[in-house]
């Protein structure tokens, strides 16, 4: 009794200095009154998620389906229990031209084979920023950041062109998914334990020694890699049939050969990324310190815009036939067995009694939301001279959302959609001139830049 005392005399004194006090408490309380309507919310929602309660009635009717202007693509692709998104849609947009281009059927990348590469690649990026921050203490955040992220199956687009022009690709059938690629968790738990031990011995390696230690230590990821994953080809023999399944040819490729012959474009230097972030100034061109999955490569750069301006080159490329990398917080109102996203999809307001009024650059600055995944944007749909509703093609497997994709109204695209991969020949010239400009610099920890699952 003496203790409990105690605690609550503390507790009290707590409360006087802004904690919750006694009268504060019973005049919080009157915000649940208790009404019949509260009471048969709190009843359904002990046999309903917030969601099926929340869904709006008023529409509940398909979105129409029709766009003026889409990619044709064939096949839909499925991530499974992985992050890989960032890889998925940037092998889907080559894809969709490598079918178009060569008259091919259905066809895929092996997205493994690049996998592959992209988690010794990010070994090797964590092992050498240990040796590079050996000067540092332990506690900078710098080496902190590093420790708590050494690795792991998200990305964005750098990666896919970084990975692509250093590795070339395979189709899938030459290095198919396997259990881990599809489950990346346990893989990647493993590998990431193991480098932080690697982390710990490289800081407290004499000068010197870090290189040879540091090949030593991918020689161990590289085995549990291909353990995993499988052995990356270095040659592979391939036919190619058309689209009505003739025959046209069999030739032996390497991934380089393969990748000049059916895409050929250069990734590094032919696209830019732009963003919507209403929290940054526009017309800024922004860098994340250590955001890449290459050590060698480039780390993520991208171009602030107004929505307005990345709709304009996204129409453009797709009017063209080309489709684009995208990402959007892909969670806020999205209906899972429709696929459409909408901000009319669910009404929380009603459900809950409460109002949610921040705005898109208010949701950035409270962490409310966030680039979590990425898509191939792949339609439009134009009504006297503006866009309505959008179309991606998604990696959950052909029958998610429709047919694979998802729709959203252009309203919830102003929103929630945050990146885009353009390729330079629909960026405008104005455009175009503020890449020019010094990149600011950005922390690694910057928690807008998380990867894309």
């Amino acid at each position: 009794m003496a203790a409990l005392l105690i605690q609550t005399g503390a507790f009290a004194q707590q409360a006087g200095d802004g904690g919750i006090s006694a009268g504060m408490l019973e005049e919080i309380s009157r915000g649940y009154e208790g009404t019949a309507a509260d009471k048969a919310i709190r009843n359904a929602l002990n046999s309903a998620s917030i969601n099926v309660l929340a869904a709006n009635a008023e529409n509940i009717a398909m979105i129409d389906t029709h766009f003026s202007d889409e990619v044709k693509t064939k096949g839909r692709t499925d991530q499974a229990s992985s992050g890989r998104c960032w890889l998925f849609t940037g092998l889907n947009v080559l894809r969709a031209r490598m079918i178009a281009r060569h008259d091919l059927g259905e066809f895929t990348f092996s997205q493994n084979y690049l996998f592959f590469y992209d988690q010794l690649e990010k070994a090797n990026l964590f092992l050498q920023g240990i040796i590079d921050t050996k000067d540092l203490p332990f506690d900078d955040r710098k080496v902190d950041w590093l420790f708590k992220n050494p690795i792991a199956d998200g990305g964005q687009f750098t990666g896919v062109s970084n990975l692509i022009m250093k590795y070339g690709v395979v189709p899938s059938s030459v290095m198919p998914e396997t259990l881990c690629a599809n489950n990346t968790s346990q893989m990647t738990g493993q590998i990431a334990t193991k480098l932080r031990e690697d982390g710990l011995r490289l800081r407290a390696a004499s000068a010197g020694q870090e290189r040879k230690m540091k090949t030593d230590m991918l020689k161990e990821i590289y085995r549990m890699l291909v353990i995993c994953l499988g052995v990356p080809p270095t040659e592979f023999t391939w036919t190619r049939y058309d689209s009505k399944g003739g025959f046209v040819s069999t030739k032996t490729y390497t991934p380089k050969s393969f990748y000049e012959e059916f895409v050929g474009e250069d990734l590094e230097n032919n696209y830019i990324m732009v963003m919507n972030d209403p929290s940054r100034e526009y017309g800024k061109t922004y860098e994340i310190e250590y955001d890449r999955h290459v050590y060698d490569g480039q780390n993520w750069l991208y171009l602030n815009l107004p929505v307005e301006k990345i709709k304009e080159m996204a129409i453009a490329s797709i009017k063209d036939g080309t489709a684009l990398y995208f990402s959007c917080d892909v969670g806020k109102f999205l209906n899972r067995k429709t696929g459409v996203l909408d901000l009319n999809n669910y009404d929380y307001e009603s459900l809950m009694g409460v109002k949610f009024g921040m705005d898109k650059k208010e949701r950035i600055l409270t962490h409310a939301s966030g680039s979590s995944h990425a898509m191939t944007l792949i339609a439009v749909d134009i009504k006297d001279g503006k866009p309505v509703k959008w179309m991606v093609e998604n990696s959950w497997g052909a029958a998610a959302g429709y047919k694979g994709n998802m729709i959203m109204t252009d309203e919830w695209f102003d929103e929630y959609m945050f990146r885009l991969v353009v390729e330079k020949k629909y960026v405008p010239e104005d455009v175009r001139a503020l890449l020019d400009q010094k990149p600011v610099l950005l922390p690694a920890w910057d928690p807008m830049f998380s990867p894309e699952d």
